[in-house]
């Protein structure tokens, strides 16, 4: 869009340590003619948008029980959660409340209460190491706050010591 004007010539009192470098100034480009357009002409082949041919697939069955399965040994179930250990354990996949209520009293019902017994005993026993960790560290915050103690005392006596000081002038 611009060139350098080629008549321009460095003003004689221009000093390149004191002003910069000297650039020449610009000018419109006289033979600039706007932005470059390709040429477009019409595609004599073109024959519309393409769309995806559909062909009958000789060996497709329809199968109506396609979703049924006979033997259905894994699940996957994806969980996000922040903290790990999440167990899950007799999965049972129906639609029949029936069944469902009786493989339950048959499988899970008889390991429920023993199950929770353990569930509560390793609570119990979680809980108790917790309270005996923090007995342990209130003993060493009463620690740190004897040590804190100290220190004050002694900024406090040197304070009062360089007090003195500045009451007499030594030589």
């Amino acid at each position: 869009k611009e060139v350098t004007d080629p008549d321009a010539k460095k003003p004689e009192d221009w000093d390149d340590e004191e002003d910069g470098e000297w650039t020449a100034p610009t000018i419109p480009n006289p033979e600039y003619k706007g932005p470059w357009k390709q040429k477009k002409i019409k595609n004599p082949n073109y024959q519309g948008k393409w769309k995806a041919p559909m062909i009958a697939n000789p060996d497709f069955k329809d199968d109506p029980y396609i979703y049924a399965f006979d033997s259905l040994k894994y699940i996957g179930i994806e969980l996000w959660q922040v903290k790990s250990g999440t167990l899950f354990d007799n999965i049972l996949i129906t639609d029949d409340a029936a069944l469902a209520k009786t493989f339950a009293e048959e499988t899970w019902a008889k390991h429920k209460d023993a199950e929770k017994a353990a569930f509560d005993e390793a609570e119990k026993k979680k809980e108790e190491e917790d309270a005996s960790k923090a007995g342990e560290d209130d003993d060493d915050l009463d620690d740190e706050d004897a040590d804190d103690e100290d220190k004050d005392d002694k900024a406090e006596s040197d304070a009062e010591d360089h007090s003195d000081d500045e009451k007499h002038d030594e030589l």
